[in-house]
């Protein structure tokens, strides 16, 4: 920070975390919760979707109607602050390399952006070498992490149903949601092949489990946060309640940049900026935890050289920063003709899948090694902006009443277009 003058704070804590997302978030409420000092450093704004959310927001309250910014890349509702770009955190790619690197600024970190999918690894996901001969085993296996999974499941929520699947291990379940139509038109087609179709494991209240947080009421907009704390984010199931021990400081806006070590090497604190004065601050504390997601922290690690650790902290094996690989996935759309021009009802349901295909095939009779799981989407939903799908390349596909039907055009047949084809879209999506 060149030659400004680092101020530190007066207070020591038993513990400073790092980030106030999913990690840093639980770390938060687990310490406090055991009676701890504990300092929260978080990079963006202070985030409370009971006040900050825009759930429930008509679509022509969209200022743009719907167009990206870099703030919000998924339009105005999202209830993520920034994304793949963020002002004054600019990063550079070497080479033919491709990486996009999605960040939230905000309490919560990413929980505010994600699908609550919320699925155990099986045992044999602690095994996957011994299996296929690719990359390691784990050093513990699922028995051994069964019962924090259990403890999740019954502080946070999880829906579901009981499928005694050996990969897919069953959770503590809250009731699932009933199949929207579409899903249920897959799931018979799905059958006649062999495709299992089950209820999907989504971090949603549709049952309430403590005073603090709703049950969820199905408007089908969880990507927006709940004002009801009814789906899960860290900042509305972790860090608040939290705050209310009154054992957690919060610092917001708060951008850290070095992880301080003594000279035995061990952490005593973290060195960061407030982005409001542009000043650098240090704080000190027993116990650092890093809850920055993978590659925040992998800067950090770098950032914070010293006599001891030369090359970074944690870093000895010089992969620190290397080898990062984002979840991956590839996505299709179909029409099903028998869903077209139905009777309108509200089909929202909760904010995303209410079925979805766990992997279901023998590797052994692959050419590939492990699998995938299928996310389905489609159904009514309630017309929001940016609703398109491309209605012009449905011109003459399908038979309406023995003809060709012609989609798209102007005016009033385009509105009459799009009420006749509105609901008979299906996307699946496969994440590897």
């Amino acid at each position: 920070m060149g030659n400004l003058q680092v101020k530190k704070q007066p207070k020591t804590y038993d513990a400073v975390i790092i980030g106030s997302g999913a990690g840093g978030g639980m770390a938060a409420y687990v310490l406090a919760q055991a009676g701890l000092e504990v300092c929260l450093l978080e990079a963006g704004p202070m985030y409370d979707p009971k006040t900050d959310s825009n759930q429930l927001k008509n679509a022509w309250e969209s200022p743009r109607r719907g167009a990206s910014t870099k703030f919000r890349p998924f339009g105005d509702f999202d209830g993520c602050y920034w994304g793949w770009e963020i002002d004054g955190e600019p990063y550079t790619q070497k080479g033919n390399s491709h990486w996009e690197w999605w960040r939230a600024r905000m309490l919560g970190g990413r929980t505010n952006h994600w699908g609550r999918i919320s699925l155990r690894f099986g045992p044999k996901d602690f095994k996957r070498k011994s299996i296929d001969g690719l990359g390691d085993d784990w050093p513990i296996g699922y028995e051994d992490i069964k019962p924090y999974y259990d403890q999740i499941d019954k502080l946070l929520g999880v829906f579901g149903s009981y499928e005694g699947l050996e990969n897919d291990p069953d959770g503590i379940f809250l009731p699932p949601p009933k199949p929207r139509l579409h899903e249920l038109f897959i799931r018979r087609s799905a059958k006649k092949v062999g495709i299992p179709v089950i209820a999907s494991r989504l971090s949603i209240l549709t049952k309430s489990i403590n005073k603090d947080r709703g049950e969820c009421f199905y408007c089908n907009q969880c990507g927006r946060s709940c004002k009801i704390y009814a789906d899960f984010s860290s900042s509305s199931a972790l860090v608040i309640p939290a705050l209310r021990t009154g054992k957690v400081d919060l610092f917001t806006d708060c951008m850290a940049r070095e992880i301080l070590t003594d000279k035995e090497g061990l952490a005593t604190g973290v060195s960061y900026v407030n982005k409001k004065d542009m000043q650098e601050y240090q704080v000190s504390g027993r116990t650092v935890v890093l809850g920055a997601s993978a590659c925040e922290s992998a800067r950090l690690l770098l950032n914070s050289k010293s006599p001891r650790h030369p090359n970074g902290l944690a870093n000895s094996s010089n992969v620190v920063g290397k080898y990062l690989h984002d979840s991956t996935g590839a996505d299709m759309g179909g029409i099903v003709p028998e869903l077209f021009d139905r009777k309108r009802y509200n089909e929202d349901g909760v904010g995303g899948m209410h079925v979805y295909s766990p992997w279901w095939l023998d590797n052994k009779k692959l050419d590939f090694p492990r699998g995938y799981h299928i996310e389905y989407g489609g159904g009514f939903g309630m017309p929001l902006y940016g609703f398109n799908w491309g209605i012009e390349e449905l011109n003459g596909r399908f038979p309406v009443k023995g003809k060709k039907k012609e989609a798209g055009g102007y005016g009033i047949s385009l509105k009459e277009d799009y009420r006749f084809f509105f609901g008979g879209e299906c996307r699946h999506g496969r994440p590897g």
